[in-house]
């Protein structure tokens, strides 16, 4: 998740699937974590069209959702999204009537009279409904963030810990490279700019000219990358205690944080060869 620094070099490295993934290579560390596409879960009833339910899962995008919304409503492709632009919703200012991260992961009910407009309604009226609850708002006033803000800070913690014990560590290291005026570093905040969900990230890519940068921009992207759960949210307002910087995933549920580079880069070393060995048994 994160590294210093990075030298620019041609070319793609394959990756392992999973959030925190870091590479070493020769002397530059690169680290992966993009978010891992979870599937839709839509419940229609026994069979066709009628009363029924749609599950957003936690962490998916607001074109993942508007996606599904068509499904469940049986609408051609991009029905929703192009709703979505006419839709009045319930959006603070800095939302620029974009509803990424206000589109609240929950089972909605869905009928015959369901419609995009009500069902985005839905979500958004209930983001809003968590998103007021005084211990997100007071967390934000403490860390004199704006809740939107929060909610961005949430939505990468959501892309990044690879399981929810260890959101609270993940947003620690966001809230200390932010007090420290460094870089987020993140590549779930490359891929939503590019429009993508990957595992395989360039040098190139990190050097793109977007806002959702965060290798070469400081501070929080501009919107949420996905819509955060109340996890996530909770680990945003109410971090884990601890001085980290850096993070990865050695192996399988053994994530390990630190705040010593050199430390960082002895984690890279053994994740680099549970790798090889992986690779050696197929």
């Amino acid at each position: 998740m994160t590294y210093e620094p990075v030298r620019r070099r041609p070319g793609r490295r394959p990756r392992l699937t999973g959030r925190g993934r870091l590479v070493l290579m020769a002397g530059a560390v690169l680290v992966i974590a993009a978010a891992v596409l979870v599937p839709v879960l839509i419940d229609r009833g026994s069979e066709g069209p009628g009363p029924g339910r749609l599950v957003v899962p936690e962490g998916q995008r607001a074109a993942q959702v508007y996606a599904s919304v068509d499904r469940a409503l049986g609408l051609a492709a991009g029905t929703t999204r192009e709703k979505a632009a006419s839709v009045p919703l319930d959006l603070p200012p800095a939302a620029r009537d974009n509803p990424e991260g206000y589109l609240f992961p929950a089972t909605y009910p869905v009928n015959a009279e369901s419609t995009p407009a009500s069902l985005l309604s839905f979500m958004v009226n209930t983001a809003n409904q968590r998103f007021g609850a005084h211990h997100i708002s007071d967390g934000a006033r403490l860390d004199d963030v704006s809740v939107y803000q929060t909610v961005t800070l949430a939505s990468i913690v959501q892309a990044e810990a690879a399981t929810a014990s260890d959101m609270g560590k993940v947003s620690r290291v966001i809230h200390n490279r932010l007090a420290r005026g460094m870089a987020l570093q993140m590549d779930s905040t490359i891929n939503y700019g590019l429009r993508r969900s990957t595992l395989d990230t360039t040098y190139q890519d990190t050097g793109i000219d977007s806002p959702y940068n965060t290798y070469e921009r400081k501070g929080l992207p501009p919107t949420p990358i996905g819509n955060p759960g109340n996890e996530a949210l909770n680990a945003a307002v109410r971090p884990t205690r601890g001085n980290w910087l850096y993070f990865v995933t050695v192996a399988p549920g053994d994530t390990r944080f630190t705040a010593s580079y050199a430390e960082q880069r002895r984690n890279v070393a053994e994740f680099n060869a549970n790798r090889r060995a992986a690779s050696r048994t197929g």
